[in-house]
């Protein structure tokens, strides 16, 4: 998992300048945690991140290699708003099992434990394999900048889009894939025979590009698939990949 930084939007704007940029409802904080993402108006996958509530400001939990995109590109929506956006020294702290007081729910799924804000120490030892196993992506392997559509990698599965708050940045297209099309490729859980490098194609018993093969970990991958291309005889590299599901 990435190193994760932490950035303070302060104003009274807050609140408004998030909720018609996100594809989360930014009113959801009022529950806890909201996982969210910033698109490009063709509905591509920016950055996805946190928002952690807080009294009078709010916190946005992202990778390092997404926190520099992300500020820059907020600062041009900014324009005449009220809001201020600053790095903060925060500690991100994670665990499994109850919620501690003064951590939040993991809002993605309840398998992923907790996050913390407060100083507190906590880490889930090789997270990897456990967001493998409960078939999360992660930013900058199956979410890919400028790529990958949020649908199509899991958003909805694991409360990341709110189709009912109104408009935000990207919100048509990804309406109209929800609404008017049925999604013919998607990230789906993977048994995998072998080993492959992060990115290695996934070709078909037809010999055709079925996809790609990204985390992998005891046996499991995730594979963002063509649906229609998807048979019995997928490889990858040297590795044997089946597809676990179809839902």
């Amino acid at each position: 998992m990435s190193k994760r930084l932490v950035f303070k939007v302060t104003g009274g704007d807050r609140v408004e300048f998030l909720q018609n940029l996100v594809t989360n409802d930014v009113e959801r904080l009022s529950d806890g945690l909201v996982w969210t993402a910033l698109l490009t108006p063709q509905g591509k996958y920016l950055a996805d991140f946190f928002l952690v509530p807080g009294d009078d400001a709010i916190l946005i939990d992202v990778a390092e290699p997404l926190a520099a995109g992300l500020v820059q590109r907020l600062g041009m929506y900014k324009l005449r708003a009220d809001v201020q956006i600053e790095p903060v020294d925060v500690n991100v702290a994670q665990g499994l099992g109850e919620v501690p007081a003064g951590a939040f729910a993991d809002p993605r799924d309840p398998g992923l434990g907790w996050r913390g804000y407060d100083g507190r120490s906590g880490d889930v030892p090789d997270f990897e394999t456990h967001r493998i196993v409960l078939g999360v992506p992660e930013s900058g392997i199956e979410l890919i900048p400028n790529e990958s559509f949020p649908l199509e990698v899991g958003f909805e599965g694991f409360n990341g889009v709110d189709f009912k708050k109104g408009c935000y940045v990207g919100q048509e297209v990804t309406a109209r894939m929800k609404h008017k099309t049925e999604l013919r490729k998607g990230l789906r859980q993977v048994a995998v025979s072998g080993s492959a490098p992060v990115g290695t194609t996934v070709v078909n018993g037809a010999g055709k590009v079925a996809g790609t093969l990204y985390s992998q970990a005891n046996g499991l991958g995730l594979a963002h698939l063509r649906f229609d291309r998807v048979d019995d005889g997928m490889t990858a590299g040297d590795a044997r990949i089946s597809l676990i599901n179809d839902t």
